[in-house]
């Protein structure tokens, strides 16, 4: 057969939601469309046949749950209404990229990839990082071994499970690293995987948000040296659904924030404690005078995002609890 009667290879398809974020911004200018930022990566045509939504042009530091809720609910759309898709790149600012992948991985009702991807650096800058992390999110979106591994965050050639990942770095490329180690590498010729994410995430979860219109209120409050209780009254005041402690070590806190969490506790407010330090799990829970649930492992930040999930299901601390060992 002549190479004009062969029959062209059939490229994957993939969505690339874009958010803003580092990765589409120029310094001192507006940022970057999302058709121009991936039209600026020509070598993505190469791998998968590429179609662009704007879902958002804003820093991360400006993500609200509201946009997390809308976002998830998108995503399953489009994997619903087109089940020939291979996955979903989602271009994203650095500052909160962990959080909108935790939510993510427990709210996304597919096996199919879903992958964040963001930049340390502008696109104007030397050695701007973008346009190699957004080829290397494509790579991984479209390869057949990330099926089932739950969300991803790719930069910096490397792999993090979204439930493990945190930033750790104001400027380096190298910001993102994960206590557990990182599921696998981009290397120039192949995507590696070394091991799959443990817990449960997105089609082995619980969590429907397709008809949801709003998230429970969910605020965090981080305890510190010479804490005052009344700010937890303040809080408490606030018609929230739930509350969680950024704790010391161990999950050991202040008299103030005692006194504060016990005020909270009188008004029947779920409290979640978890541990400031980034790594390492609270073990052998301690003992409070009134109902507390613990994040084992879990930040401050994600415990959060646990709970505003969790709490669309029970308000009970003993079923609560069980939520926290098991995502």
């Amino acid at each position: 057969m002549s190479s004009s009667q062969s029959t062209a290879v059939t490229k994957p398809r993939l969505i690339i939601l874009t958010t803003g974020g580092t990765i589409a911004s120029v310094n001192g200018q507006p940022m970057i469309d999302g058709p121009a930022l991936v039209q600026a990566v020509p070598d993505i045509a190469e791998h998968a046949t590429i179609t662009v939504e704007t879902f958002s042009k804003i820093g991360s530091s400006q993500m609200t749950p509201a946009h997390w809720l809308r976002l998830a609910q998108r995503i399953n759309q489009l994997l619903q209404d087109d089940p020939g898709l291979s996955g979903v790149v989602i271009t994203h600012g650095t500052d909160t990229m962990e959080e909108t992948a935790y939510f993510l991985n427990l709210a996304i009702r597919s096996k199919k990839p879903i992958v964040l991807v963001g930049s340390m650096r502008s696109a104007n800058e030397i050695s701007a990082d973008g346009p190699a992390n957004l080829l290397n999110a494509v790579r991984v979106a479209v390869d057949e071994n990330s099926i089932g591994k739950g969300v991803l965050v790719v930069l910096n050639e490397e792999i993090s499970a979204a439930r493990e990942v945190w930033k750790t770095h104001n400027r380096r490329v190298e910001t993102f690293q994960s206590a557990a180690g990182f599921l696998g590498v981009v290397d120039p010729d192949q995507i590696r995987y070394y091991r799959n994410p443990i817990h449960p995430h997105t089609y082995q979860v619980p969590f429907e948000l397709d008809k949801v219109t709003a998230l429970p209120k969910v605020e965090l409050v981080m305890d510190f040296t010479g804490f005052d209780p009344a700010i937890l009254t303040y809080f408490a005041g606030k018609g929230l659904d739930g509350l969680v402690i950024g704790s010391f070590a161990g999950g050991r806190i202040s008299s103030g924030m005692l006194e504060g969490m016990k005020r909270a506790a009188e008004k029947g407010i779920p409290l979640v404690i978890a541990s400031q330090v980034p790594e390492g799990r609270i073990i052998g829970y301690p003992s409070y005078p009134f109902p507390v649930v613990f994040a084992p492992d879990l930040s401050p930040k994600k415990a959060r995002i646990l709970l505003l999930l969790a709490l669309m299901k029970t308000q009970d601390t003993k079923e609560l609890q069980t939520f926290f060992e098991r995502y």
